[in-house]
C-alpha cells in the first residue's frame, strides 16, 4: 500500500496485528461491529459474542442481518485463521438456522438494551417496511463471513469445496499497514460466493412456522388489496386525490406532489395506527434536506392549516418526511369508515396546502 504525499508515493509498511498489540475481540471485532460496511455490503449487527445456543457454551463473534433478511455469521481471527474456523462457523450457522423471526428480534433487543427498540430499528434497516412484511431467516439461508489476516490452506480448500454445495461463505483478508504514526486496515474479499440455491438444513417446527407465515402473509396482502380497493371507490364518491390510484397489496399508496421536486403524498396503514405524509426523496440526500428546510420556513402556516404535523428531517437518512398520525383500532368492516374519512380529509388538505407552498417557494426544480 502506498500513501500519496507531496505528489509522491510513500510506501506504507505491512505489519501484523500482533506487532501492533491489537486484539481480536477488543479491536477487530469492534471495528466490524461499528462499521460493518467494511465487509462490502449493508449489514445490521444484532449481537456480539452470541452464546444463545442450547447445550453448548460456544460463542460466535458477530451475528448480523443482511438486506435480504438472511442471518450472517461473522467469525474473526487475527494474524492466522487456524485450521478449524470453517467447521466452527458451519456449526454456528446450523445452530442459527432454527432461529425464528421473534428469536432474532429478541436477540437484537438484548443487544440494544434500553438504548433502542429492535422492531423499529429492523424496520428502518429494511426501508421502513412493516415488521410483518419482513422475511427474516426463512429457510436455510444463513451466510458465513470469515475474516483473518491470513488463511491456512485447509480453510481456503474447504471453503472452495463447499461452494459446490451452495453453502454461502465469503473470506475477507484483513491487512494492517503502518505509516508514520498512523495505522490503516485493508479489507479484501478473496473468496466471493456466486448466487446459488439455498443450502438446505431445515427443522420440522420451523417448516411449520414458515408455512403459517406464508399463509398469513397471503391473507394480509388480500386484505390490503380489498381495503385499498374499497377506499379508492370511496375516493371517487368523495372527490379525493387518490381516486385514480389502483389497489395494491402494500401497506401504503402514494401520489406525486407536482410542485415539490421529489415529493409524494403517501397514505400508510399499520397495525394500530395510520398516517398521511409528505415524503421527500429526490435520490440526493443534500437536495432532500434543502427542500425540507425550505418547507420548514412555512411551518407556522402549515401547522395552522394542519395541526399535529410531525416534522422528521432524519439527518442520518437520505429521505425526509412530514407526517400526520391517527390512532385507530381496526376490527370489523364497519371500522373502516373513520379511517376512510381521515385519509380523505387529511390527503386533500395536505395536497392542497403543500402544493401551494411548493409553488410559493419555487420547489418544482432545485
Amino acid at each position: 500500500m502506498y500513501i500519496v504525499e507531496n505528489n509522491k508515493l510513500k510506501r506504507a509498511e505491512k505489519c501484523t496485528f500482533k506487532s501492533l498489540n491489537y486484539k481480536e475481540r477488543q479491536n477487530l471485532q469492534e471495528w466490524i461491529a461499528n462499521e460493518p460496511s467494511t465487509l462490502g455490503e449493508d449489514l445490521l449487527i444484532i449481537q456480539k459474542e452470541f452464546a444463545g445456543f442450547a447445550d453448548t457454551r460456544e460463542r460466535l463473534d458477530l451475528l448480523a442481518l443482511d438486506k435480504n433478511g438472511n442471518l450472517v455469521i461473522i467469525e474473526n481471527k487475527l494474524d492466522d485463521s487456524g485450521k478449524d474456523v470453517t467447521w466452527q462457523a458451519i456449526k454456528y450457522a446450523s445452530y442459527c438456522s432454527s432461529l425464528s423471526k421473534q428469536d432474532v428480534i429478541n436477540i437484537y433487543q438484548e443487544y440494544l438494551g434500553v438504548t433502542g427498540n429492535a422492531v423499529e430499528k429492523i424496520s428502518e434497516f429494511f426501508n421502513d417496511q412493516d415488521i410483518e412484511d419482513i422475511k427474516i431467516n426463512e429457510g436455510s439461508t444463513q451466510r458465513i463471513f470469515l475474516v483473518a489476516a491470513n488463511f491456512q490452506k485447509e480453510v481456503t480448500s474447504s471453503v472452495l469445496w463447499l461452494q459446490n454445495f451452495n453453502l454461502k461463505i465469503k473470506c475477507f483478508k484483513v491487512t494492517p499497514f503502518r505509516y508514520n504514526n498512523q495505522v490503516m486496515v485493508d479489507f479484501d474479499q478473496i473468496i466471493p460466493i456466486e448466487d446459488a440455491e439455498d443450502y438446505q438444513i431445515k427443522i420440522a417446527t420451523k417448516k411449520q412456522e414458515e408455512s403459517e407465515t406464508a399463509e398469513s402473509t397471503k391473507v394480509r396482502y388480500n386484505n390490503r388489496k380489498q381495503f385499498w380497493g374499497e377506499f379508492i371507490e370511496y375516493c371517487k364518491v368523495k372527490g379525493c386525490v387518490f381516486s385514480s390510484n389502483s389497489p395494491t397489496t402494500d401497506n401504503w399508496i402514494g401520489k406525486s406532489v407536482r410542485t415539490i421536486v421529489g415529493a409524494s403524498l403517501n397514505l400508510i396503514i399499520n397495525k394500530d395506527c395510520c398516517r398521511t405524509e409528505i415524503y421527500i426523496n429526490t435520490g440526493d440526500k443534500d437536495l432532500n434536506k434543502q427542500v425540507y428546510d425550505k418547507l420548514l420556513t412555512k411551518k407556522d402556516f402549515l401547522e395552522k392549516e394542519m395541526p399535529g404535523l410531525v416534522w422528521q428531517r432524519m439527518d442520518d437518512k437520505v429521505t425526509c418526511r412530514i407526517r400526520l398520525d391517527e390512532k385507530y383500532v381496526y376490527l370489523t368492516k364497519e371500522d373502516k369508515q373513520p379511517l376512510f374519512d381521515f385519509f380523505v380529509a387529511s390527503a386533500n388538505k395536505m395536497m392542497d396546502v403543500f402544493t401551494k407552498c411548493g409553488t410559493e417557494l419555487q420547489l418544482t426544480h432545485r
